[in-house]
């Protein structure tokens, strides 16, 4: 269960209870721990992440914190990238009964190997050419995966439609609860924009459902392999031999160039503004290690026609808009107009000057 009833413990804080499961799931393996060290948690979902010393060299001992269905489609996945693949991800520790989990407590607990050293890549062009080839290696591995018995089929391929109808629904939802709490400081920036970005992702489903989505996701789950979901600079790192990719707790199928849309639209955010050049030297790096069709690079740049940055800001104000509607939203919300300005034309650029790892 989640422990973070009371927030003055501190993010490193772990229920005691916690700790005696943590000592009898490391029973079952055949080695001995000389020290734990808690890395990260999700005390609001129960989750958690040790890194532990042991007689065999460093290892990672996880809760994950989504049902175990879920989790052992995720466990399944790193077991076979590893061994089928020879992917760089973490491999897993068998048990001592040659299981890849130990279920306790209503969750999945696994351990992985630590891999040393691993550096995050310079924050520039050259580091993104590094993250994106990376993922696009991850993404050609992992098809063909096929989840083990007994776990849940976590697939996206389907959902594209509903998730881009979802983003329109919510933008009436942002309007009313902006004019609801019009006193607040970011309510008037939201409700002076948010029709344009309600018609922005209008237009991209219309363009989604004309394009060949549709027959590209009729491929089938297997065909197309898994996506992180959760990409970026501190989940892909330089290690031993090369990239190594991380932390795969939410890997899910799908129509890959997804992750590749949230490495470049979060790029293009840190840098404050959109870059044909940028945006050419990942999708050439990408390409090399999965070929972009055309037909896939229409959908990337539907999906980059969505409002994801002015949604992924301002959702927040749904849960507690007397809080999130501040100041610090009203500049944040600024400066995302501001970089959109700079999206369109390096959209048309890119939608006329690359076509198959080539820059016309």
């Amino acid at each position: 269960m989640p422990w973070d009833e009371d927030e003055t413990l501190g993010d490193f804080y772990v229920p005691p209870y916690i700790e005696e499961m943590a000592d009898e799931v490391i029973k079952q393996y055949d080695f001995s721990v000389t020290s734990r060290e808690v890395i990260t948690t999700k005390a609001d979902k129960g989750g958690l992440i040790w890194k532990i010393q042991t007689n065999k060299g460093p290892k990672s001992l996880k809760i994950l914190h989504r049902k175990p269905t879920r989790s052992l489609f995720s466990i399944g996945a790193q077991d076979y990238l590893v061994n089928e693949k020879k992917a760089r991800v973490p491999a897993i520790i068998k048990t001592k009964t040659g299981s890849n989990v130990v279920q306790m407590g209503g969750k999945v607990w696994f351990v992985a190997e630590w891999i040393e050293p691993l550096t995050q890549v310079s924050a520039d062009i050259e580091g993104a050419k590094l993250l994106s080839h990376a993922i696009g290696e991850f993404h050609q591995l992992s098809k063909g995966y096929v989840p083990p018995e007994g776990a849940e089929v976590a697939s996206r391929l389907y959902r594209w439609p509903k998730t881009y109808k979802k983003v329109i629904k919510k933008m009436t939802w942002f309007k009313d609860i902006a004019t609801a709490y019009s006193e607040m400081p970011a309510s008037k920036t939201i409700l002076n924009t948010v029709d344009m970005y309600e018609e922005q992702a209008k237009k991209a489903y219309t363009m989604l459902e004309e394009s060949s989505y549709h027959q590209l996701a009729a491929m089938g789950n297997e065909e197309w392999g898994l996506v992180h979901q959760d990409y970026g600079w501190s989940n892909g790192q330089m290690g031993p031999g090369g990239m190594w990719i991380i932390d795969l707790d939410g890997v899910a199928y799908d129509i890959p160039i997804r992750d590749l849309r949230k490495l470049i639209g979060g790029s293009m955010d840190d840098l404050g503004r959109w870059d044909i050049n940028w945006i050419v030297a990942m999708l050439d790096a990408y390409n090399e290690a999965n070929p972009v069709s055309d037909e896939l690079l229409d959908i990337l740049l539907i999906d980059f026609s969505l409002p994801n940055l002015f949604y992924k800001n301002v959702k927040d104000i749904l849960f507690e808009p007397s809080i999130a509607l501040d100041q610090e939203l009203d500049a944040v919300v600024q400066r995302i107009v501001e970089i959109d300005q700079t999206k369109w034309s390096v959209l048309e650029q890119l939608r006329k000057e690359w076509r198959g790892g080539n820059r016309k």
